[in-house]
Protein backbone atom coordinates (compact mmCIF):
# COMPACT_ATOMS: atom_id res chain seq x y z
CA UNK A 1 0.00 0.00 0.00
CA UNK A 2 1.35 3.63 -0.84
CA UNK A 3 1.99 5.82 2.15
CA UNK A 4 -0.42 8.42 1.97
CA UNK A 5 1.61 11.19 3.44
CA UNK A 6 3.58 14.34 2.67
CA UNK A 7 6.15 13.20 -0.10
CA UNK A 8 3.15 11.34 -1.74
CA UNK A 9 0.91 14.59 -1.81
CA UNK A 10 3.72 16.45 -3.55
CA UNK A 11 4.29 14.35 -6.48
CA UNK A 12 -0.03 13.54 -6.65
CA UNK A 13 -1.10 16.78 -6.55
CA UNK A 14 -0.08 17.95 -9.94
CA UNK A 15 -1.37 14.25 -11.51
CA UNK A 16 -4.96 14.53 -9.97
CA UNK A 17 -5.64 17.91 -10.72
CA UNK A 18 -4.32 17.54 -13.63
CA UNK A 19 -7.71 14.90 -14.25
CA UNK A 20 -11.52 15.31 -14.81
CA UNK A 21 -13.40 14.10 -12.04
CA UNK A 22 -17.06 12.74 -11.54
CA UNK A 23 -17.32 14.12 -8.41
CA UNK A 24 -15.17 16.93 -6.45
CA UNK A 25 -16.25 16.91 -2.44
CA UNK A 26 -15.28 20.31 -1.33
CA UNK A 27 -14.44 19.76 2.77
CA UNK A 28 -12.66 17.04 4.98
CA UNK A 29 -14.84 17.03 7.68
CA UNK A 30 -17.24 14.32 8.85
CA UNK A 31 -19.59 14.73 5.98
CA UNK A 32 -17.85 16.02 3.29
CA UNK A 33 -15.42 12.24 4.58
CA UNK A 34 -18.96 10.38 4.32
CA UNK A 35 -19.36 11.77 0.65
CA UNK A 36 -16.68 10.33 -0.70
CA UNK A 37 -16.78 6.77 1.00
CA UNK A 38 -20.34 6.55 -0.41
CA UNK A 39 -19.36 8.10 -3.70
CA UNK A 40 -16.50 5.91 -4.45
CA UNK A 41 -18.28 2.34 -3.25
CA UNK A 42 -20.87 3.97 -6.33
CA UNK A 43 -17.70 3.82 -8.66
CA UNK A 44 -17.43 7.21 -9.24
CA UNK A 45 -14.15 9.17 -9.52
CA UNK A 46 -14.01 11.32 -6.68
CA UNK A 47 -11.71 13.58 -5.17
CA UNK A 48 -12.15 15.49 -1.31
CA UNK A 49 -10.46 18.53 -1.19
CA UNK A 50 -9.89 20.27 2.60
CA UNK A 51 -8.56 23.77 3.14
CA UNK A 52 -6.71 22.81 6.38
CA UNK A 53 -6.57 19.46 7.52
CA UNK A 54 -9.15 16.33 7.86
CA UNK A 55 -11.72 17.08 10.56
CA UNK A 56 -10.27 20.29 11.35
CA UNK A 57 -13.06 21.86 12.19
CA UNK A 58 -15.94 20.95 13.94
CA UNK A 59 -15.39 16.96 13.41
CA UNK A 60 -12.98 17.55 15.81
CA UNK A 61 -14.06 19.58 18.48
CA UNK A 62 -17.23 18.24 18.69
CA UNK A 63 -18.57 17.19 22.42
CA UNK A 64 -17.34 13.56 20.94
CA UNK A 65 -21.33 11.93 21.23
CA UNK A 66 -22.58 9.23 18.79
CA UNK A 67 -26.42 10.32 20.03
CA UNK A 68 -29.70 10.54 18.82
CA UNK A 69 -30.46 13.84 19.96
CA UNK A 70 -33.06 12.95 22.99
CA UNK A 71 -33.64 16.72 23.62
CA UNK A 72 -35.09 17.04 20.14
CA UNK A 73 -37.75 15.15 20.79
CA UNK A 74 -39.10 17.75 23.33
CA UNK A 75 -38.94 20.18 20.41
CA UNK A 76 -41.16 18.12 18.20
CA UNK A 77 -38.14 16.97 15.87
CA UNK A 78 -38.25 12.98 16.61
CA UNK A 79 -37.89 12.20 13.01
CA UNK A 80 -34.04 13.56 13.43
CA UNK A 81 -33.89 11.80 17.08
CA UNK A 82 -35.28 8.75 15.03
CA UNK A 83 -32.26 9.02 12.41
CA UNK A 84 -29.40 9.51 14.70
CA UNK A 85 -30.97 6.80 16.71
CA UNK A 86 -30.88 4.33 14.75
CA UNK A 87 -27.63 5.58 12.86
CA UNK A 88 -26.22 5.05 16.41
CA UNK A 89 -26.82 1.07 16.58
CA UNK A 90 -25.57 0.77 13.27
CA UNK A 91 -22.22 2.38 13.83
CA UNK A 92 -22.31 0.51 17.57
CA UNK A 93 -22.19 -2.94 15.53
CA UNK A 94 -20.20 -1.46 12.73
CA UNK A 95 -17.07 -0.14 14.48
CA UNK A 96 -16.76 -1.35 18.32
CA UNK A 97 -13.47 0.00 19.77
CA UNK A 98 -14.21 3.62 17.90
CA UNK A 99 -17.58 4.11 19.08
CA UNK A 100 -18.29 2.68 22.36
CA UNK A 101 -21.14 2.24 24.74
CA UNK A 102 -21.95 5.49 27.15
CA UNK A 103 -24.12 5.56 30.10
CA UNK A 104 -25.52 8.92 30.87
CA UNK A 105 -26.80 10.03 34.04
CA UNK A 106 -29.50 12.84 34.61
CA UNK A 107 -30.02 13.85 38.09
CA UNK A 108 -33.17 15.12 38.62
CA UNK A 109 -33.56 17.87 41.56
CA UNK A 110 -37.31 18.78 43.49
CA UNK A 111 -38.80 21.55 41.44
CA UNK A 112 -36.11 21.70 38.91
CA UNK A 113 -37.04 20.34 34.92
CA UNK A 114 -36.94 17.71 33.88
CA UNK A 115 -38.60 15.97 36.07
CA UNK A 116 -38.22 11.80 36.21
CA UNK A 117 -41.82 10.83 34.87
CA UNK A 118 -41.19 13.45 32.34
CA UNK A 119 -37.57 12.48 31.01
CA UNK A 120 -38.49 8.54 31.82
CA UNK A 121 -41.19 8.93 29.02
CA UNK A 122 -38.66 10.97 26.51
CA UNK A 123 -36.60 8.23 26.82
CA UNK A 124 -39.27 5.52 26.13
CA UNK A 125 -39.58 6.73 23.08
CA UNK A 126 -35.57 7.01 22.15
CA UNK A 127 -35.90 3.59 23.46
CA UNK A 128 -38.19 2.37 20.86
CA UNK A 129 -36.81 4.25 18.07
CA UNK A 130 -33.65 1.89 19.14
CA UNK A 131 -35.81 -1.42 19.74
CA UNK A 132 -34.73 -2.20 23.33
CA UNK A 133 -35.02 -0.45 26.81
CA UNK A 134 -32.05 1.03 28.20
CA UNK A 135 -33.15 2.78 30.97
CA UNK A 136 -33.48 3.36 34.41
CA UNK A 137 -34.65 4.93 37.76
CA UNK A 138 -31.69 5.11 40.86
CA UNK A 139 -33.32 6.67 43.51
CA UNK A 140 -30.91 9.25 45.47
CA UNK A 141 -29.04 6.89 47.48
CA UNK A 142 -27.99 4.48 44.68
CA UNK A 143 -27.05 7.50 42.42
CA UNK A 144 -24.47 8.67 45.47
CA UNK A 145 -22.76 5.51 45.11
CA UNK A 146 -22.35 5.88 41.05
CA UNK A 147 -21.78 9.58 41.30
CA UNK A 148 -19.64 10.41 44.73
CA UNK A 149 -19.67 14.03 45.45
CA UNK A 150 -22.72 15.09 43.35
CA UNK A 151 -24.99 18.02 44.45
CA UNK A 152 -27.07 16.38 47.20
CA UNK A 153 -29.33 19.40 47.91
CA UNK A 154 -33.39 18.82 47.08
CA UNK A 155 -31.82 15.59 44.62
CA UNK A 156 -34.51 12.95 44.06
CA UNK A 157 -32.95 10.57 42.70
CA UNK A 158 -31.27 9.94 38.74
CA UNK A 159 -31.96 8.58 35.52
CA UNK A 160 -29.42 5.91 33.55
CA UNK A 161 -29.45 5.82 29.82
CA UNK A 162 -27.25 5.00 27.37
CA UNK A 163 -26.10 6.97 24.08
CA UNK A 164 -22.45 6.51 22.47
CA UNK A 165 -18.97 8.28 22.91
CA UNK A 166 -16.27 8.23 20.37
CA UNK A 167 -12.96 10.14 19.29
CA UNK A 168 -14.26 12.22 16.29
CA UNK A 169 -11.44 13.22 14.39
CA UNK A 170 -10.28 9.42 14.34
CA UNK A 171 -13.95 8.56 12.91
CA UNK A 172 -13.11 10.95 10.07
CA UNK A 173 -9.72 9.80 9.53
CA UNK A 174 -11.56 5.88 9.24
CA UNK A 175 -14.00 6.99 6.89
CA UNK A 176 -11.90 8.54 4.84
CA UNK A 177 -9.44 5.38 4.61
CA UNK A 178 -12.61 3.57 3.31
CA UNK A 179 -13.28 6.10 0.79
CA UNK A 180 -9.41 5.59 -0.45
CA UNK A 181 -9.46 1.65 -0.53
CA UNK A 182 -12.95 1.56 -2.66
CA UNK A 183 -10.83 4.36 -5.01
CA UNK A 184 -11.28 7.87 -3.87
CA UNK A 185 -8.47 10.13 -3.15
CA UNK A 186 -8.16 13.29 -0.58
CA UNK A 187 -6.21 16.15 -0.50
CA UNK A 188 -5.82 18.51 2.61
CA UNK A 189 -3.88 22.12 2.75
CA UNK A 190 -5.93 22.45 -0.53
CA UNK A 191 -8.55 25.68 -0.03
CA UNK A 192 -10.98 26.06 -2.70
CA UNK A 193 -11.07 29.57 -4.00
CA UNK A 194 -14.30 29.66 -6.32
CA UNK A 195 -16.00 27.53 -7.85
CA UNK A 196 -16.07 27.80 -12.02
CA UNK A 197 -19.09 28.34 -14.08
CA UNK A 198 -19.48 27.94 -17.52
CA UNK A 199 -23.02 28.95 -19.56
CA UNK A 200 -24.73 28.79 -15.77
CA UNK A 201 -23.35 25.69 -14.62
CA UNK A 202 -20.67 24.94 -12.14
CA UNK A 203 -17.90 22.67 -13.95
CA UNK A 204 -15.42 22.51 -11.33
CA UNK A 205 -13.11 25.16 -8.62
CA UNK A 206 -10.31 26.83 -8.66
CA UNK A 207 -8.05 26.06 -5.68
CA UNK A 208 -4.66 26.78 -4.22
CA UNK A 209 -2.24 24.42 -2.81
CA UNK A 210 -1.91 26.38 0.80
CA UNK A 211 1.87 24.81 1.45
CA UNK A 212 3.38 26.45 -1.60
CA UNK A 213 0.66 29.35 -2.93
CA UNK A 214 0.36 27.42 -6.53
CA UNK A 215 -2.97 27.44 -7.81
CA UNK A 216 -4.92 25.21 -10.47
CA UNK A 217 -8.03 24.78 -11.73
CA UNK A 218 -9.80 21.07 -11.26
CA UNK A 219 -12.60 19.90 -13.72
CA UNK A 220 -15.68 17.92 -12.52
CA UNK A 221 -19.08 16.64 -13.60
CA UNK A 222 -20.42 17.82 -9.83
CA UNK A 223 -19.13 19.60 -6.95
CA UNK A 224 -20.44 18.59 -3.99
CA UNK A 225 -20.17 20.84 -1.12
CA UNK A 226 -19.89 20.21 2.43
CA UNK A 227 -17.98 23.07 4.36
CA UNK A 228 -19.73 23.13 7.46
CA UNK A 229 -19.84 26.87 8.75
CA UNK A 230 -17.81 28.08 5.39
CA UNK A 231 -20.94 27.00 3.32
CA UNK A 232 -22.39 30.13 2.49
CA UNK A 233 -18.84 31.54 1.22
CA UNK A 234 -18.77 29.21 -2.02
CA UNK A 235 -22.53 27.97 -2.34
CA UNK A 236 -24.87 30.11 -5.19
CA UNK A 237 -22.46 33.22 -5.35
CA UNK A 238 -25.53 35.23 -3.78
CA UNK A 239 -23.93 36.37 -1.18
CA UNK A 240 -27.05 35.03 1.01
CA UNK A 241 -26.71 34.24 4.60
CA UNK A 242 -27.86 30.71 5.41
CA UNK A 243 -25.70 29.90 8.31
CA UNK A 244 -25.59 30.89 11.48
CA UNK A 245 -22.24 29.99 13.31
CA UNK A 246 -22.72 28.71 16.81
CA UNK A 247 -19.70 28.68 19.36
CA UNK A 248 -19.41 25.41 21.50
CA UNK A 249 -16.65 25.63 24.01
CA UNK A 250 -15.32 22.56 26.15
CA UNK A 251 -12.46 22.29 29.16
CA UNK A 252 -10.82 19.14 29.86
CA UNK A 253 -9.67 18.24 33.13
CA UNK A 254 -7.23 15.10 34.04
CA UNK A 255 -9.40 12.34 34.85
CA UNK A 256 -7.88 11.96 38.17
CA UNK A 257 -9.04 15.18 39.06
CA UNK A 258 -12.89 14.84 38.19
CA UNK A 259 -12.92 10.74 37.82
CA UNK A 260 -16.24 9.92 36.17
CA UNK A 261 -17.47 6.73 34.65
CA UNK A 262 -21.23 8.28 33.23
CA UNK A 263 -21.70 11.49 31.16
CA UNK A 264 -23.33 13.13 33.53
CA UNK A 265 -26.26 15.88 32.07
CA UNK A 266 -26.61 18.42 34.00
CA UNK A 267 -28.76 21.37 33.85
CA UNK A 268 -26.89 24.73 34.28
CA UNK A 269 -28.19 27.04 37.01
CA UNK A 270 -27.99 29.74 35.15
CA UNK A 271 -29.97 29.67 31.79
CA UNK A 272 -31.43 25.59 32.26
CA UNK A 273 -29.14 24.35 29.23
CA UNK A 274 -27.93 21.12 29.25
CA UNK A 275 -24.34 20.68 29.99
CA UNK A 276 -22.38 17.12 29.79
CA UNK A 277 -19.20 16.53 31.88
CA UNK A 278 -18.02 13.49 30.38
CA UNK A 279 -14.96 10.99 30.64
CA UNK A 280 -13.08 10.62 27.23
CA UNK A 281 -9.65 9.12 26.62
CA UNK A 282 -8.87 9.00 30.28
CA UNK A 283 -9.28 12.95 30.62
CA UNK A 284 -13.33 14.41 31.88
CA UNK A 285 -14.51 17.38 29.52
CA UNK A 286 -17.37 19.55 30.67
CA UNK A 287 -19.17 21.31 27.92
CA UNK A 288 -20.72 22.66 25.86
CA UNK A 289 -21.56 26.52 25.52
CA UNK A 290 -23.93 27.71 22.54
CA UNK A 291 -23.07 31.10 21.70
CA UNK A 292 -23.22 33.18 18.48
CA UNK A 293 -19.73 33.37 17.02
CA UNK A 294 -18.93 36.18 15.21
CA UNK A 295 -15.22 35.66 14.62
CA UNK A 296 -13.57 35.39 11.22
CA UNK A 297 -13.94 31.78 10.36
CA UNK A 298 -10.71 31.84 9.11
CA UNK A 299 -9.38 32.05 12.41
CA UNK A 300 -9.34 29.07 15.03
CA UNK A 301 -12.20 29.47 17.36
CA UNK A 302 -10.96 29.65 21.44
CA UNK A 303 -12.90 29.74 24.49
CA UNK A 304 -13.85 32.66 26.24
CA UNK A 305 -13.36 34.10 29.95
CA UNK A 306 -16.76 34.01 29.71
CA UNK A 307 -17.38 30.67 28.60
CA UNK A 308 -14.77 29.65 31.16
CA UNK A 309 -16.73 30.91 33.92
CA UNK A 310 -19.98 29.16 32.76
CA UNK A 311 -18.52 26.06 32.77
CA UNK A 312 -16.36 26.32 35.75
CA UNK A 313 -19.94 27.14 37.19
CA UNK A 314 -21.46 24.54 36.13
CA UNK A 315 -18.91 21.72 37.71
CA UNK A 316 -19.05 23.64 41.32
CA UNK A 317 -22.95 23.22 40.83
CA UNK A 318 -23.06 19.79 40.13
CA UNK A 319 -20.09 18.68 42.15
CA UNK A 320 -19.39 20.99 44.83
CA UNK A 321 -17.13 19.12 46.81
CA UNK A 322 -14.61 18.47 44.12
CA UNK A 323 -13.79 22.16 44.12
CA UNK A 324 -12.89 22.45 40.38
CA UNK A 325 -10.72 26.09 39.67
CA UNK A 326 -9.12 26.65 36.36
CA UNK A 327 -5.53 26.02 37.45
CA UNK A 328 -6.91 22.61 37.45
CA UNK A 329 -7.69 22.26 33.64
CA UNK A 330 -5.26 20.69 30.74
CA UNK A 331 -6.95 22.22 28.29
CA UNK A 332 -10.12 23.81 26.20
CA UNK A 333 -11.10 23.24 22.64
CA UNK A 334 -13.90 25.19 20.40
CA UNK A 335 -15.83 24.55 17.44
CA UNK A 336 -18.45 26.59 15.24
CA UNK A 337 -21.62 24.82 14.71
CA UNK A 338 -22.77 25.07 11.10
CA UNK A 339 -26.79 25.59 12.02
CA UNK A 340 -29.54 26.89 9.57
CA UNK A 341 -30.28 30.05 10.93
CA UNK A 342 -35.01 30.10 10.89
CA UNK A 343 -34.05 34.16 10.32
CA UNK A 344 -36.17 34.65 13.49
CA UNK A 345 -34.89 37.86 15.35
CA UNK A 346 -33.93 37.22 18.94
CA UNK A 347 -34.30 33.57 18.79
CA UNK A 348 -31.42 31.37 21.46
CA UNK A 349 -28.95 29.50 19.40
CA UNK A 350 -30.18 26.62 21.31
CA UNK A 351 -33.34 27.01 19.90
CA UNK A 352 -32.35 27.02 16.34
CA UNK A 353 -33.26 23.70 14.23
CA UNK A 354 -30.22 21.04 14.00
CA UNK A 355 -31.92 19.96 10.61
CA UNK A 356 -30.08 19.76 7.51
CA UNK A 357 -30.73 20.76 4.51
CA UNK A 358 -29.51 20.95 0.44
CA UNK A 359 -28.82 23.95 -1.53
CA UNK A 360 -28.87 22.66 -5.13
CA UNK A 361 -27.54 24.40 -8.51
CA UNK A 362 -26.58 23.21 -11.66
CA UNK A 363 -23.38 21.35 -11.28
CA UNK A 364 -23.56 22.23 -7.93
CA UNK A 365 -25.01 20.44 -4.39
CA UNK A 366 -24.20 22.27 -0.92
CA UNK A 367 -24.92 20.10 2.22
CA UNK A 368 -25.64 22.90 5.02
CA UNK A 369 -26.25 21.71 8.86
CA UNK A 370 -26.56 18.09 10.12
CA UNK A 371 -25.32 15.83 13.01
CA UNK A 372 -22.29 13.56 13.02
CA UNK A 373 -24.22 10.73 14.03
CA UNK A 374 -25.98 10.84 10.51
CA UNK A 375 -23.42 11.55 8.23
CA UNK A 376 -24.15 7.94 6.43
CA UNK A 377 -27.81 8.98 5.30
CA UNK A 378 -26.78 12.32 4.64
CA UNK A 379 -23.79 11.36 2.05
CA UNK A 380 -26.37 9.43 0.81
CA UNK A 381 -29.14 12.45 -0.16
CA UNK A 382 -26.23 14.18 -1.26
CA UNK A 383 -24.68 11.68 -3.82
CA UNK A 384 -28.71 11.35 -4.97
CA UNK A 385 -28.72 14.85 -5.70
CA UNK A 386 -25.82 14.69 -7.51
CA UNK A 387 -26.87 11.69 -9.54
CA UNK A 388 -30.00 12.70 -10.58
CA UNK A 389 -28.50 16.00 -12.01
CA UNK A 390 -25.64 13.63 -13.85
CA UNK A 391 -28.45 10.92 -15.05
CA UNK A 392 -26.20 8.33 -13.05
CA UNK A 393 -28.31 4.86 -11.64
CA UNK A 394 -27.16 4.34 -8.06
CA UNK A 395 -27.16 0.88 -6.25
CA UNK A 396 -27.42 1.86 -2.95
CA UNK A 397 -27.17 -0.89 -0.84
CA UNK A 398 -27.61 -1.37 3.22
CA UNK A 399 -23.67 -2.55 3.36
CA UNK A 400 -21.47 -1.49 6.64
CA UNK A 401 -19.63 2.02 6.51
CA UNK A 402 -16.73 -0.21 7.48
CA UNK A 403 -14.83 -3.00 6.15
CA UNK A 404 -13.58 -5.31 8.62
CA UNK A 405 -9.99 -4.82 10.21
CA UNK A 406 -7.64 -7.35 9.20
CA UNK A 407 -8.01 -10.72 11.22
CA UNK A 408 -4.13 -10.38 12.72
CA UNK A 409 -3.01 -10.50 16.88
CA UNK A 410 -0.06 -9.24 18.69
CA UNK A 411 0.82 -10.65 21.83
CA UNK A 412 2.10 -7.38 23.02
CA UNK A 413 -1.82 -6.14 22.79
CA UNK A 414 -4.42 -7.14 25.57
CA UNK A 415 -7.70 -8.36 23.54
CA UNK A 416 -8.89 -4.65 24.55
CA UNK A 417 -6.27 -3.22 22.96
CA UNK A 418 -6.41 -5.14 19.87
CA UNK A 419 -10.20 -4.23 19.54
CA UNK A 420 -9.65 0.14 19.99
CA UNK A 421 -6.67 -0.39 17.46
CA UNK A 422 -8.11 -1.97 14.71
CA UNK A 423 -11.31 0.31 14.96
CA UNK A 424 -9.12 3.31 14.64
CA UNK A 425 -7.04 2.35 12.15
CA UNK A 426 -8.54 0.02 9.84
CA UNK A 427 -6.04 -1.55 7.02
CA UNK A 428 -3.25 0.54 8.52
CA UNK A 429 -3.59 -2.02 11.78
CA UNK A 430 -0.88 -4.57 10.65
CA UNK A 431 1.66 -1.60 9.78
CA UNK A 432 0.65 -0.86 13.47
CA UNK A 433 1.35 -3.82 14.43
CA UNK A 434 4.35 -4.09 12.66
CA UNK A 435 5.87 -0.76 14.27
CA UNK A 436 4.35 -1.94 17.76
CA UNK A 437 6.95 -5.19 17.05
CA UNK A 438 9.82 -2.48 16.71
CA UNK A 439 8.38 0.05 19.41
CA UNK A 440 6.82 -1.51 21.80
CA UNK A 441 3.06 -0.82 23.35
CA UNK A 442 4.02 1.57 25.87
CA UNK A 443 1.04 4.38 26.24
CA UNK A 444 2.23 8.07 26.37
CA UNK A 445 1.99 10.00 29.52
CA UNK A 446 -1.84 9.32 31.23
CA UNK A 447 -3.25 9.04 28.01
CA UNK A 448 -4.76 5.64 25.93
CA UNK A 449 -2.42 6.92 22.86
CA UNK A 450 1.11 4.43 21.99
CA UNK A 451 3.95 5.58 20.63
CA UNK A 452 3.58 2.73 17.51
CA UNK A 453 0.47 5.37 16.78
CA UNK A 454 2.32 8.35 16.17
CA UNK A 455 4.87 6.79 14.07
CA UNK A 456 2.00 5.50 12.37
CA UNK A 457 0.43 8.46 11.91
CA UNK A 458 3.61 10.12 10.77
CA UNK A 459 4.30 7.40 8.34
CA UNK A 460 1.02 6.61 6.26
CA UNK A 461 -1.93 9.84 7.54
CA UNK A 462 -0.72 12.72 5.70
CA UNK A 463 0.65 14.97 8.47
CA UNK A 464 1.30 18.14 6.84
CA UNK A 465 2.37 20.12 10.51
CA UNK A 466 2.77 19.40 13.55
CA UNK A 467 -0.85 20.61 15.05
CA UNK A 468 -2.27 17.71 12.23
CA UNK A 469 -0.43 15.09 14.77
CA UNK A 470 -0.94 16.17 17.90
CA UNK A 471 -4.59 17.12 17.82
CA UNK A 472 -6.34 15.17 14.83
CA UNK A 473 -4.11 11.97 14.34
CA UNK A 474 -4.03 11.71 18.20
CA UNK A 475 -5.35 14.04 20.69
CA UNK A 476 -1.72 14.26 23.04
CA UNK A 477 -2.04 18.20 22.62
CA UNK A 478 -5.77 18.25 24.24
CA UNK A 479 -4.28 15.35 27.05
CA UNK A 480 -1.06 16.10 28.12
CA UNK A 481 -0.45 19.45 29.98
CA UNK A 482 0.74 22.15 28.02
CA UNK A 483 -0.01 20.87 24.46
CA UNK A 484 2.63 18.27 25.59
CA UNK A 485 5.88 20.52 25.37
CA UNK A 486 7.70 17.75 28.51
CA UNK A 487 6.96 14.66 25.16
CA UNK A 488 8.14 16.90 22.34
CA UNK A 489 11.85 15.87 22.69
CA UNK A 490 10.60 12.18 22.66
CA UNK A 491 8.55 12.86 20.20
CA UNK A 492 10.44 14.53 17.47
CA UNK A 493 13.07 11.86 17.98
CA UNK A 494 10.49 9.05 16.79
CA UNK A 495 8.54 11.12 14.49
CA UNK A 496 11.04 13.89 12.59
CA UNK A 497 12.75 11.26 10.74
CA UNK A 498 9.23 9.67 9.32
CA UNK A 499 7.67 13.03 8.72
CA UNK A 500 10.98 13.81 6.47
CA UNK A 501 11.72 17.10 8.03
CA UNK A 502 15.23 18.62 8.67
CA UNK A 503 16.41 20.01 11.98
CA UNK A 504 15.02 23.77 10.47
CA UNK A 505 11.61 22.70 9.82
CA UNK A 506 10.92 20.73 12.97
CA UNK A 507 11.87 23.75 14.98
CA UNK A 508 9.81 26.28 13.16
CA UNK A 509 6.75 23.04 13.59
CA UNK A 510 7.45 23.24 17.72
CA UNK A 511 7.33 26.89 17.54
CA UNK A 512 4.22 27.48 15.52
CA UNK A 513 2.54 24.82 17.02
CA UNK A 514 3.03 25.81 20.44
CA UNK A 515 1.97 29.35 19.75
CA UNK A 516 -0.93 27.75 18.07
CA UNK A 517 -1.42 26.10 21.57
CA UNK A 518 -1.28 29.35 23.79
CA UNK A 519 -3.62 30.82 21.55
CA UNK A 520 -6.76 28.71 21.06
CA UNK A 521 -5.88 25.97 23.24
CA UNK A 522 -4.79 26.94 26.82
CA UNK A 523 -6.93 28.78 29.06
CA UNK A 524 -8.29 32.98 28.10
CA UNK A 525 -6.01 34.53 31.02
CA UNK A 526 -3.09 32.59 29.35
CA UNK A 527 -4.06 33.37 25.68
CA UNK A 528 -4.64 36.91 26.66
CA UNK A 529 -1.72 37.76 28.44
CA UNK A 530 0.87 36.33 25.65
Amino acid sequence: MTAWNAAWRQQALPELAAQSWDLLVIGGGINGAGILREAARQGFKCLLLEQRDFAFGTSSRSSKMVHGGLRYIAKGGWRLTRDAVRERERLLKEAPGLIEPLPYLMPHYRYKIPGRFIFGALLTLYDLFAKKSRHHYCNPQQLTLLAPGINHERLTGGTCFFDAGVDDARLVLRVLDEGREDGGEALNGVQVLELLRENGRVVGVKAKDSENGETFELRSQMVALATGAWADRLAGGKGEQHIRPLRGSHIVLPGWRLPVAYSFTCMHPDDGRPVFIFPWEGATVIGTTDLDHQDNLDNEARITQAELNYLLKLCTHQFPQADIVAEDLLSSFAGVRPVISSGQAGKRPSDESREHALWTEPGAVTLAGGKLTTFRLLAREVLKACAAQMGRPLQLTDAPVFSAAPPVSSQKLSSEQSRRLAARHGRNFPRLLELIAEIGSERIGSTDCIWAELALAAERELVLHLDDLLLRRTRLGLLLAEGARAWLVRIRALCQPRLGWDDDRWQHEQFRWLALWRQYYSLPSTKESA
